[in-house]
C-alpha cells in the first residue's frame, strides 16, 4: 500500500485531501500542530488517517516522521494561510510558508519521494504589493523549482480561492455564510465587512483536492494552475448566500467597516485553469452558486441541529 504525507491535515484542503487519498486506496499519515484547535474540530472528517502532531518548524522532527512514514508521497498544505494575519505576523508567516519548505525538501534530498506544495494566486500580482504570506508562498516556489532542476519529483499547484462548509470561520466566506444562515434563522441582525468590490475567483476545495492527487501520479512532474475560470465580486458572492438563504435585500442587512479593508488588496485575481485541464483532464464540478448555496445550507443546519461538523457535510448531496 502506497503512503501519502499529508502537512496540515485538518485544514480544509488537507481534510478534502486525505479523504481522496484514503479513497484511492492509499495509506494516509497527516500531521497537525501541536496546539492545533483545528485538530478537534476536523477529527470528525479524518476517520482512517493516522494523525500526528508536527510542528514543520521542527525539520528534526519532520525527518524522523519521514523515516518512520516511509511516505511515497508528501503533500505540503501546512502553513499560514490568511493574508491578514501575514501582515500581523510577517516573520512567522516566512518562517512557516517559506523557510520550512526549504527544509523539507532538503530532508527529503535523495529520497524516491514525490512532493507536492500548494501556492496560491496572491503571488501571481505585482511583487511590489505583495503581502508578506505571497512572499512566503513565492519563496516556496522558488524551493521546489531548485529541488526539480536537480531531479525531484517536485510540482507547485497555484490555487486560487477554493471554499466549502469547512472553510475555518475566521475567512471572510464562511463568515458570511454563517451570518447569512444566522440572519435566516433571526439569531443575527447584520453582517459587517470591508471592501466587497474586489473580484476573485472562486471554486470548490473538493474538486482542488483530487487534482492534487491526480498531480503526483503524473509521469513528469507539471506545474498547474487550480481555478474556474470565473470571477465574481465579494458583493455576487453576498447576494448569492442572500440569495440561498431566500433574502432577496442583502442591503438591509450588510454593513462595512473600513477597519476590515486589508492594507493592500489586488482588485481582480481570475485564473486560467487550462494547464490542469490539458495535463489532468481536470474541470471544477461546482459553480458559484452550487458552492455558495450548499455552504449556506450546511451552516443553517449547523444552527438548527446543534451538530458542527459530520461527513455528511462535505459535499452536495445528488
Amino acid at each position: 500500500m502506497a503512503v501519502a504525507l499529508v502537512t496540515g491535515v485538518a485544514g480544509q484542503d488537507g481534510t478534502y485531501l486525505a479523504r481522496e487519498l484514503v479513497a484511492r486506496g492509499l495509506h494516509v499519515v497527516g500531521t497537525v500542530r501541536p496546539d492545533s484547535s483545528e485538530a478537534t474540530r476536523m477529527a470528525a472528517y479524518l476517520d482512517g488517517v493516522d494523525v500526528r502532531p508536527l510542528d514543520v518548524r521542527d525539520t528534526a522532527a519532520f525527518g524522523a516522521l519521514v523515516e518512520d512514514a516511509g511516505p511515497d508521497l508528501v503533500f505540503n498544505l501546512a502553513g499560514l494561510t490568511s493574508v491578514g494575519q501575514s501582515w500581523r505576523e510577517p516573520d512567522l508567516t516566512a518562517e512557516v510558508n517559506g523557510a520550512a519548505v526549504e527544509r523539507m525538501l532538503g530532508v527529503l534530498d535523495g529520497r524516491d519521494v514525490r512532493f507536492f506544495q500548494a501556492s496560491s494566486a496572491e503571488e501571481l500580482g505585482d511583487p511590489a504589493s505583495w503581502s508578506p504570506y505571497a512572499r512566503s508562498k513565492a519563496r516556496a516556489r522558488a524551493a521546489v523549482e531548485r529541488a526539480r532542476e536537480t531531479g525531484a519529483f517536485a510540482c507547485v499547484a497555484t490555487l486560487y480561492n477554493h471554499e466549502s462548509p469547512v472553510r475555518g470561520p475566521q475567512f471572510v466566506t464562511r463568515k458570511i455564510t454563517r451570518s447569512v444562515a444566522e440572519i435566516s434563522l433571526g439569531r443575527r441582525s447584520t453582517l459587517t465587512l470591508g471592501n466587497t468590490a474586489v473580484t476573485r475567483d472562486w471554486g470548490f476545495a473538493g474538486d482542488y483536492a483530487a487534482a492534487m492527487a491526480d498531480l503526483l501520479g503524473l509521469d513528469e512532474p507539471h506545474d498547474v494552475v487550480l481555478a474556474t475560470g470565473v470571477g465574481h465580486t465579494l458583493d455576487d458572492l453576498v447576494r448569492t448566500a442572500f440569495a440561498a438563504a431566500g433574502i432577496d435585500d442583502p442591503a438591509a442587512y450588510v454593513e462595512h467597516d473600513p477597519a476590515l479593508m486589508r492594507p493592500a488588496d489586488t482588485p481582480v485575481q481570475v485564473g486560467d485553469p487550462s494547464s490542469a485541464e490539458r495535463l489532468l483532464g481536470w474541470r471544477p464540478t461546482l459553480d458559484l452558486v452550487a458552492l455558495v448555496g450548499h455552504m449556506v445550507r450546511i451552516d443553517v443546519e449547523r444552527l438548527t441541529s446543534g451538530v458542527e461538523e459530520r461527513p455528511s457535510y462535505l459535499r452536495p448531496v445528488g
